[in-house]
């Protein structure tokens, strides 16, 4: 996807040393439009005028960079307890609370679907469906996702649909807005909001992950409580609760919204290591809060992490809101870089090659990283971006970093800005969602070694880049969207 906002010149034209109008210029093929003749007609001539400085400029310079060492494939042993039949668990689970009793024949009901790439999210939705149109009442999707997929109804559909959540997967209308309405304000003066159209509805269904926020600690962190308060809350929602705090408007904010809205039932899901799902339990609206408690402590231990406490450099392969909703997770690359505090782990340099395409162009969390490439870049949407940065209150997260031509290049100065001459403690990942498979760099072999969960699965070895310097090990990203649905929707 072609790069979106801002203006000036191009990277390529500023690394060539060429000002805005004369790239500007460049680009024009035949006579140059009349509002540009007179410009185009002097920039050249400056060019002309200073032809031997000009070369000059145009030169590439050699950036500094410190040679690669040899790098082995490592496993990591992960929590693996999964659900076989995700379906069946779904059924169970909704009958157990009785939600059929609750729907009137005819009734409308809104199931809510968000922006990350949950496993088996097709398939839950679509099972949520059919149990509510048994009941003789009829489904439809909305999304709950605050401000994402450019806080436009199209832009959040289009989200949906990458993570395979269509009107055909999951046999149900998907209706979009971003209208809302006011359901009261918190002491604090935040207002609460809800999606208009699921206001519209007899009844909501909310669906959701329970999983650790990457932007605080608390007891209530990502879940029903989370979806029912910025999801569904939409944009204006999002923006109230993250300007008032997470930590303490999460809970409060859902609290008010359950008192005056129409929620049903809550379907909370807690993935394993592997990205299956470990956990689906239901709940009536006066659980929502308990549930949340409860399950992000099973989520927490089921959470990977990078088996370092210490990094020269970091390496990451995909960056993505596939992967996370601030793109890398914190919690994997240390919370102590949104929130301060005690810097475990530290990964002293961190670069990120790639971003992925379910991402449509929203990079949130590029700003995490110190080095990046130019395939990442080009890929990124700055409305998208920053609205979702503006949105959060996560302005580091949108900065641009060092932007280099390819991966080997930025490894290589990475590894320069380090300041390490001898034995650097290398590590990469795939992205911060898929850390069951790693590869250290030789100084890092004898804490593996040391390690009960670590184990070698390959000789020391370069690292293979192809014909244009990627890294081949982590070219193609296997995150989470790519869970296969084991009902095939």
């Amino acid at each position: 996807m072609a790069r979106r906002g801002g203006g000036g010149p191009t990277v390529e034209a500023r690394r060539r040393g060429i000002d805005g109008t004369t790239a500007a210029c460049d680009g024009v093929r035949g006579p140059p439009p009349a509002a540009l003749a007179s410009v185009c007609s002097a920039a050249k001539g400056r060019g002309a005028a200073s032809g031997e400085r000009n070369r000059t400029l145009r030169s590439v310079p050699d950036f500094p960079v410190r040679p690669l060492p040899r790098f082995a494939r490592i496993r990591q042993a992960l929590p693996s307890d999964r659900i076989d039949d995700v379906a069946a668990t779904v059924r169970s689970e909704l009958e157990r609370i009785g939600l059929t009793r609750q729907l009137k024949r005819g009734a409308s009901v809104a199931i809510t679907a968000g922006s990350r790439g949950i496993a088996d999210i097709p398939l839950v939705t679509r099972t949520v469906a059919d149990v509510v149109r048994a009941a003789g009442a009829q489904p439809f999707v909305v999304p709950a996702m605050g401000s994402h997929g450019g806080a436009t109804p199209e832009g959040q559909r289009h989200v949906l649909a990458e993570y395979g959540i269509t009107e055909q997967s999951v046999g149900a209308p998907i209706r979009a807005t971003m209208d809302t309405v006011e359901l009261g304000r918190l002491p604090s003066g935040a207002r609460v909001y809800f999606d208009a159209l699921a206001a519209q509805a007899d009844a909501t269904i909310v669906v959701n992950r329970v999983k650790a926020h990457t932007a605080f600690r608390g007891p209530i962190e990502s879940g029903l409580c989370k979806m029912t308060s910025i999801g569904l809350g939409k944009q204006l929602g999002a923006e109230q609760v993250h300007a008032f705090g997470l930590k303490e408007h999460i809970p409060l904010a859902a609290r008010l919204s359950l008192e005056h809205n129409n929620v049903v039932a809550g379907l909370a899901l807690v993935e394993n290591a592997a990205h299956e799902l470990a956990v689906i339990r239901a709940t009536l609206p006066d659980g929502f809060l308990e549930t949340d408690r409860e399950l992000l402590e099973t989520a927490n231990a089921y959470l990977p992490r990078i088996p370092f406490e210490h990094l020269h450099v970091l390496v990451v392969g995909w960056l993505g809101k596939n992967i996370s909703g601030s793109g890398m997770d914190y919690n994997v690359v240390g919370m102590w870089r949104r929130i301060g505090g005690d810097q475990v782990p530290n990964f002293e340099r961190i670069v990120v090659l790639d971003l992925t395409e379910e991402s449509d162009g929203n990079g949130l969390g590029v700003g995490i990283a110190d080095f990046t490439t130019r395939r990442l870049f080009d890929k990124l949407d700055l409305d998208k971006t920053y609205m979702n940065g503006l949105t959060a209150g996560a302005l580091a997260a949108i900065k641009i970093p060092i932007v280099l031509a390819s991966d080997r290049l930025a490894l290589g100065v990475a590894l320069h800005a380090a300041g390490v001459h001898e034995s650097p403690r290398v590590a990469i990942v795939r992205s911060t969602l898929e850390l069951g498979e790693l590869w250290v760099s030789e100084a890092l072999v004898d804490d593996v070694a040391a390690h009960p969960r670590l184990e070698m699965d390959g000789p020391l070895e370069e690292l293979p880049f192809d014909a244009h310097d990627r890294l081949l090990l982590v070219s193609q990203p296997h995150t989470r969207a790519d869970v296969p649905s084991r009902a095939g929707v």
